[in-house]
């Protein structure tokens, strides 16, 4: 999917795009392109001369392939941007190329994004360019917007985490913990903890982006200083991080000593029962010697003598240990 976003009274307006001599029509600050086709990317070569890497969307670490710049004055940015969805919370890996000085190209000054899939962050940063006149003034804008945006999302999904938290806080600290209660709230904690670490990382790509930018000198006073105030926004999200880190591990101890204890309470009965059968199996091993002058052979009532005194044997411990509240 190709899109094009222009300005028009200060606000982002998105052009529809059917065919490569429609392109020439706009100037626009932003093309976006969703999953693009090899005829849309024939389409960008052709009109604004921006090849589009075969390995845009790596999954490179390293610093020197995500930040970069090329010869030709292209500015290459690769980030990470956190879909925060119920089933299956991820992170998208976003490529961006900008050129700002090449002028014998028409790229120049237009933001270039590419990914995979829809990105919730771009549609609020569309949404909010539409609603707001002045709020974007050239494609760095769109850029620094992006990233905004993208810490913002990523501290109401921390939120919905500390939300989530509480809940199962509730739950593990009402003092009746099932065993079924404590794997539901664990595999509640394993999911929250997987999305808590998945914003740690964004946070620090979009940290790792935002100082690129810096240090390219490519933003002007304005934009610099909104730049610092996103690298701020993103040192409160590291503490935040940190605090939810502190409190899953504490709820996942919590849980699993109630498992601990609900263990024990079955290992205690299994323990009191042994104990309770250890005299009617004495008397069982006595009665069953084989020694030929035993008293108790010739009784007509041996045999139900024996039993009842094992029965009673069994019974004698079993009421001291209720009574002392052992089987509790």
């Amino acid at each position: 999917m190709l899109n094009i976003f222009t300005l028009a009274n200060g606000r982002l307006v998105q052009e529809e795009i059917e065919a490569l001599e429609e392109l020439s029509k706009f100037q626009p600050i932003w093309v976006d392109l969703e999953s693009p086709t090899l005829e849309e990317k024939r389409w960008i070569k052709q009109y604004y001369g921006l090849s589009i890497p075969e390995d845009a969307m790596d999954e490179d670490i390293e610093e020197s392939a995500r930040f970069y710049e090329e010869d030709n004055g292209e500015l290459h940015i690769r980030s990470d941007f956190l879909i925060d969805d119920a089933e299956n919370p991820r992170s998208v890996r976003v490529a961006f190329i900008l050129n700002q000085h090449n002028t014998e190209l028409r790229s120049r000054g237009v933001l270039f994004s590419i990914h995979d899939e829809d990105v919730p962050v771009f549609r609020l940063v569309r949404m909010r360019a539409r609603r707001a006149p002045g709020l974007i003034e050239d494609a760095k804008e769109v850029l620094l917007k992006l990233f905004d945006a993208d810490a913002e999302y990523s501290a109401d999904t921390l939120e919905n985490i500390y939300d989530e938290l509480e809940l199962a806080g509730k739950k593990v600290l009402s003092g009746n913990v099932s065993d079924e209660l404590a794997g539901e709230v664990l595999g509640l904690i394993a999911r929250q903890e997987d999305l808590n670490s998945r914003i740690r990382r964004n946070v620090m790509d979009t940290r790792r982006a935002v100082s690129f930018m810096m240090r390219s000198r490519m933003l002007n006073a304005e934009q610099f200083e909104e730049a610092r105030q996103i690298l701020r926004d993103i040192e409160s999200l590291d503490s935040h991080t940190a605090f939810l880190f502190d409190k899953i591990n504490f709820l996942m101890d919590a849980t699993v000593g109630f498992i601990n204890i609900n263990q024990n309470k079955t290992i205690k009965i299994f323990s009191v029962a042994s104990v309770a059968l250890l005299p009617p199996t004495l008397i069982a091993s006595v009665y069953g010697m084989n020694f030929k002058f035993m008293p108790e052979l010739e009784w007509s009532f041996g045999y139900e003598f024996a039993i009842g005194l094992m029965v009673a044997s069994a019974l004698v411990p079993m009421w001291y240990f209720r009574r002392r509240g052992w089987l509790k």
